[in-house]
């Protein structure tokens, strides 16, 4: 089984010197590549200088995340896609246990490991966590993550288990199942097109794993913090175009509805807080939506579609109204 770690960079200089060095250590018998977005800081010269070793492909332009990869991935021979983030911190032993689950479970085409704070390793990481899931309207949520409120790791989530998404931040997928659903889907630029991957590919009879016998040190926030409004902008839309595309169409119609409804009253929330560019991202990302309806429903699978695909009815009604700010207490909810 050829495993190949994919990084990709955009004027990352700084992060590659500090955790390159980790997966270096810690992924012998792994192809390692670093895939660069049009950096315009040395980069490049860097990799190929200090790490001559790793394999560099050079991207023609920042086509962001989702376009990103998939010119790389075309390059790369590979069974298996390790995506990681260029901030991340690997530790010894964290490839076998992934290896194990795709070897034993041959429905299983992506996994993730548990991802923890860089900055504080006793807690899990908004990027993933122990695993994502969705509610029935399409939000995403984690075990040990919920919207803001991050988990302490005391081993509550050490299991292996289907889980509904799983983070670009550190993403395992065999390649003939990426090549088969056309990679991500580069119209999502960046943010929740790896939930859109993991929808497309349950849609095909797949499924998504999380192994807490491999886990990873995930700094965050390094491309967009989580008060960044692009971020908001992308999020709000992003979410919208994988509701589009991946739900029977009479359901899509009343979730996309209801979806608009809650992100007016968020945009309302925002002006109250005073965040007026988070509101009028909200608004930019509907304007987006709208334009790109036609295109997003052309995208749709024929046939297959999840009929159970969330975890529970609302995370917004048990976040903010019931203030669960637990995994565990909102799935008994």
């Amino acid at each position: 089984m050829k495993i190949a770690i994919v990084i990709l960079n955009w004027n990352g200089k700084s992060l590659l010197e500090k955790y390159l060095p980790s997966v270096l250590n810690y992924s012998e018998g792994s192809a390692i590549y670093v895939v660069d977005n049009a950096s315009t800081d040395d980069s490049v010269a860097f990799l190929k200088e200090r790490y001559p070793t790793i394999g560099v492909i050079q991207n023609d332009e920042n086509g962001g995340f989702a376009k990103g990869y998939n010119d790389g991935l075309k390059q790369i021979d590979a069974d298996i896609y390790c995506l990681l983030n260029s901030d991340v911190e690997v530790t010894e032993n964290w490839i076998d246990p992934i290896k194990q689950l795709f070897e034993t479970k041959q429905k299983v085409a992506i996994i993730q490991p548990k991802i923890l704070d860089l900055r504080n390793k006793e807690y899990f990481e908004y990027a993933g966590a122990a695993g994502g899931f969705i509610d029935q309207l399409g939000y995403p949520f984690c075990r040990g993550r919920v919207f803001q409120s991050l988990e302490k790791d005391t081993g509550q989530y050490d299991d292996d288990r289907e889980i509904f998404w799983a983070t670009g931040a550190c993403l395992f997928i065999r390649s003939t199942v990426f090549n088969d659903l056309g990679g991500f889907d580069e119209d999502y630029f960046a943010h929740q097109e790896e939930v859109d991957l993991c929808w497309g590919a349950q849609n095909l009879g797949h499924t998504v794993y999380y192994t807490a016998k491999s886990h990873v040190f995930h700094l965050g926030g390094s491309t967009l913090n989580n008060v960044n409004p692009k971020k908001t902008y992308l999020n709000f839309r992003n979410s919208l175009f994988s509701i589009t595309k991946n739900l029977p169409r009479r359901k899509a119609f009343v979730i996309i509805f209801l979806r608009l409804f809650l992100d007016g009253i968020a945009a309302i929330r925002f002006i109250f807080q005073l965040e007026f560019d988070h509101c009028f991202a909200i608004l930019r990302a509907h304007l987006s939506f709208y334009r790109q309806f036609r295109k997003m429903y052309r995208k749709r699978e024929k046939a297959n579609f999840m009929i159970k695909y969330y975890l529970i009815k609302s995370i917004v009604w048990s976040h903010f109204v019931h203030q669960i700010n637990n995994f565990n207490a909102l799935v008994k909810d």
